[in-house]
């Protein structure tokens, strides 16, 4: 078979001009003038307003190009976002970020490369097939222009990439409004009596889409004030002082 090339003037591969605190992030800058709120529903939105708040806007995904994100949402699977940094660091410091590069590597090189994101070995054979995919389909603008639950489905498809990992991509590196539900999210709808912890993953998403406000700043910022939180504070076992959005009700509710 021949050697796959990256696709001419691809966007995906474009370097981001957007810094944060912990260095370039691709996602949606936050709007000048403030927020007024980031749900319509009441409870939801007091707890987002309130996480942001303490916490700040988090400027998510850190990420030099928007492949780059692709390739995070595919090792953070199982693991702390640390080691995908050291992960993704070893990578770059073997080729450029980008679907062909990535493909025309070894996949015992790959794996070595990502060791220290955890099961490397499934993990080089999910980059081979999300790169080829990547490639396949046309890019970051079909990424972009395609419709959306259509190109979800189809993401869903390839090797490796279940809902979590797939929003992800289509949220930070596509820039598409779809929620992002993890075990953070979960935790915090549930302690805070919004949500059923335990409900599918597409329900909850489809319950987020339905409260967040249609704002893709809002889509990226919900997930990222969900990481902040649950990494601080929303553990199995709630650590609720000190947290923004720590109420009477979430700590009554925080061992369930």
């Amino acid at each position: 078979m021949s050697a796959r090339r990256d696709l001419p003037g691809d966007p995906g591969l474009e370097p981001t001009r957007q810094e944060s605190p912990r260095g370039p992030f691709v996602g949606t800058p936050p709007p000048r003038r403030g927020l007024a709120r980031m749900a319509r529903e009441r409870g939801l939105d007091r707890v987002l307003m309130e996480l942001a708040a303490g916490f700040g806007w988090q400027r998510w995904w850190p990420a030099r190009t928007p492949f780059e994100v692709i390739v995070g949402a595919v090792l953070t699977q199982n693991t702390a976002w640390r080691n995908v940094e050291r992960a993704l660091a070893s990578l770059a410091a073997r080729t450029p970020l980008t679907p062909a590069r990535l493909l025309a590597l070894e996949e015992e090189e790959l794996a070595l490369a990502i060791r220290s994101s955890g099961y490397y070995r499934s993990k080089a054979r999910k980059l081979r097939a999300v790169c080829a995919w990547y490639l396949d389909c046309g890019g970051l603008a079909a990424l972009r222009g395609r419709r959306l639950e259509p190109l979800r489905r189809e993401l869903l498809g390839v090797h490796g990439v279940g809902p979590e990992t797939a929003d992800s991509i289509l949220c930070y590196a596509a820039g598409r409004r779809t929620a992002v539900v993890d075990a953070y999210t979960r935790r915090i709808l549930g302690r805070h009596g919004l949500a059923p912890a335990e409900a599918p993953y597409e329900e909850l998403r489809a319950w987020l889409a339905e409260r967040l406000v249609p704002s893709q700043f809002v889509f990226e910022e919900f997930h990222a004030l969900c990481v902040r939180a649950g990494y601080e504070h929303c553990k199995p076992t709630a650590l609720c002082e000190g947290c923004p959005a720590t109420t009477p009700r979430s700590l009554a509710d925080a061992s369930r």
